[in-house]
């Protein structure tokens, strides 16, 4: 499905990653290991077309990348390292503007069911700015299930949660792949799921 040929990327004269590939199809996890700065962020943006690579390719469907972009797009959920909720509004109003965007349709049963299993629902009114860092980063979480795309794209998901909460998104990530989805995430932590690939930065 997504394909990456020797990409590489330079910024102002220097090397960021050099040839890397991946081959995403459906049901594979792929991590991007390594330590912050050491480029997975830049290669996460490159392959979704954020950053522009110095040289390489990259495919969607057997097309290129840029002439189907809008294809590519409709079946991505991107979540990054930093939130994309509006930090004035509530914990609900953003879960709404989410499900409205994305035309969602999770109901509110599924809602309260994943609000209790990460521990969120007595901050259901809550406005974001109040939330902790690790509550903010679970909010943002939710958007996968949400948005139910086939592919999950994700930087550093684990960062600010606690041991259960990182639990419960390991084993949402491989229900996705038993699902047929397929997940690139980075992380500078080693995971407790089996994944299918390991590219290193």
């Amino acid at each position: 499905m997504l394909l990456a040929q020797n990409i590489t990327l330079h910024r102002s004269n220097k090397k960021i990653f050099e040839d890397v590939n991946i081959s995403l199809s459906s049901g594979k996890i792929i991590i991007l290991k390594g330590k912050n700065g050491s480029g997975k962020t830049s290669f996460i943006k490159t392959i979704l077309n954020i950053l522009e690579p110095t040289s390489g390719s990259i495919y969607w469907k057997g097309k290129n990348l840029k002439k189907n972009l809008y294809d590519f797009y409709n079946h991505v959920t991107f979540i990054a390292d930093k939130t994309s909720s509006i930090r004035q509004l509530s914990l609900y109003e953003n879960i709404k503007i989410w499900k409205k965007i994305f035309l969602s349709d999770v109901n509110d049963k599924q809602i309260e069911g994943l609000l209790s299993i990460l521990n969120l629902k007595n901050f259901l009114n809550s406005k974001v700015n109040t939330l902790s860092l690790g509550e903010v980063k679970k909010l943002e979480l939710i958007r996968l299930i949400i948005e139910n795309k086939k592919i999950w794209i994700l930087d550093e998901p684990f960062t600010n949660l606690d041991i259960s909460s990182i639990e419960v998104i390991e084993q949402t990530f491989l229900d996705h792949s038993i699902n047929n989805g397929s997940i690139i995430f980075s992380s500078h932590q080693d995971p407790h799921i089996k994944v299918f690939e390991e590219i290193n930065f």
